[in-house]
């Protein structure tokens, strides 16, 4: 029949068709049956499944709809020497930045504190002059007394009595410094101002050391008296030792500890102590100055007359002495010595035996029977100076030329 298709034809066609199905299934089950599935391997027969499955496997496609070996993947993981190694340097790492962080943080609480206190102080010191009552006190107590209507404070300490409202020891560059024997307003560098500390507990938890300065200013119509900006307070009434965290540590200088007009800080520098209260410095030998020098220090005040020698070493025990705000004694305090000396105490001249431990106690000998001498504050001229004399046996006043370099000196303290 014209245009159709005779079944002779169908099923030729269908023969073709069907002998290739078969060579096709036959050579993929034959690939298939070369393929070793292990136990790494999953067997499918879904051809149809993604390259990449749920489960984490990849497929090996071995024909459509034939069977398929599909290899485990092993995912990447960390040794335990890796993880140790890992940690033992995040440790090291924490080792060296913690401190540093903790302190940094320590700095700025320490900072934020002192700030704090200053605005405080600050104004209770502006109120008292707008008030007259900020200037014409002649001591510390007085003064501290005022202070205390104006800002809060819990506890007042005299100087016989500082370590109660403060910390005993402070270290102050690389000095530590026993508070106790921080009495005078002169510990705290302030020479010229004859006045004792007090100290101090706030009711903010800062503790304070106060001096106050008796030629303190105060003008009610000006802000120029106190002021208070980024570097601090500034006024010329009083200096004051603070401890931003009363007694933690670590009670330093530049950290916890800060101070307004603190030039310098010493404890009293007492080593011989009278029984009747006097006290000394201990025994030194002065450096001597040059008659420029010499000429300098009459100039700036000291009690000096004049000037000679080009090795006055007189002249250095006076500015020794007057540096550290104190001076040389005069023969009458030398007196008082030689009367812990001797036994007999009652002339000029004492002929009776030197107590020759206690001297070497003091530190002015070695040996027992070894003389010393002690420059006096007392001028003879421009080429002498007086001192005393203490033997084994006897004392007496004499003078001698200034450059004498066997008399030691020794300056009064409080």
């Amino acid at each position: 029949m014209g245009g159709g298709t005779s079944l002779s034809s169908h099923r030729a066609g269908f023969g073709v068709f069907w002998s290739k199905a078969i060579s096709k299934s036959t050579a993929q089950s034959a690939f298939a049956d070369s393929v070793n599935c292990n136990d790494n391997a999953i067997t499918t027969s879904n051809a149809a499944h993604s390259p990449r499955n749920d489960k984490g496997y990849n497929p090996l496609p071995l024909g459509e709809g034939g069977t398929q070996c599909r290899v485990r993947v092993k995912k990447a993981a960390f040794t335990l020497a890796e993880v140790l190694i890992t940690l033992a340097i995040i440790g090291i790492v924490a080792a060296l930045t913690i401190p540093t962080l903790i302190q940094n943080y320590q700095e700025r609480a320490w900072n934020t504190a002192s700030q704090v206190f200053q605005r405080k102080l600050g104004e209770a010191l502006r109120v008292m002059n707008v008030q007259g009552t900020l200037a014409g006190y002649t001591t510390t107590e007085a003064f501290v007394d005022e202070l205390s209507k104006h800002i809060k404070i819990t506890r007042i300490c005299d100087n016989d009595d500082i370590t109660t409202c403060f910390s005993d020891t402070v270290t102050w560059g690389d000095e530590e410094v026993d508070m106790s024997k921080v009495k005078k307003a002169k510990n705290f560098g302030q020479n010229d101002w004859d006045t004792n500390t007090v100290a101090v507990q706030f009711a903010n938890g800062v503790n304070g050391v106060i001096a106050y300065n008796p030629d303190c200013r105060q003008n009610q119509f000006s802000n120029d008296v106190i002021t208070v900006g980024e570097t601090g307070i500034g006024t010329d009434c009083l200096a004051i030792l603070y401890d931003v965290d009363g007694f933690k540590n670590p009670n330093t200088e530049g950290k916890d500890l800060k101070n307004l007009n603190v030039t310098s800080l010493a404890g009293s520098n007492c080593a011989i102590e009278l029984s009747d209260g006097t006290c000394f410095t201990a025994p030194f030998y002065p450096t001597a100055v040059t008659k420029a020098e010499c000429d300098q220090l009459v100039a700036e005040g000291y009690p000096i007359k004049e000037c000679y020698h080009e090795s006055d070493r007189w002249a250095g025990a006076v500015k020794a002495c007057h540096d550290m705000g104190s001076s040389l004694p005069s023969d009458t305090e030398l007196m008082k010595l030689a009367e812990e000396l001797y036994k007999d105490a009652s002339g000029a001249s004492l002929t009776d035996n030197r107590n020759n431990d206690l001297a070497v106690s003091m530190g002015f000998i070695s040996s027992p029977g070894s003389p010393f001498y002690l420059w006096s504050s007392e001028e003879y001229s421009k080429y002498y100076a007086y001192y005393r004399y203490f033997n084994s046996a006897h004392t007496y006043r004499n003078y001698s030329s200034r450059i004498n370099s066997s008399n030691q000196a020794v300056c009064l303290c409080d």
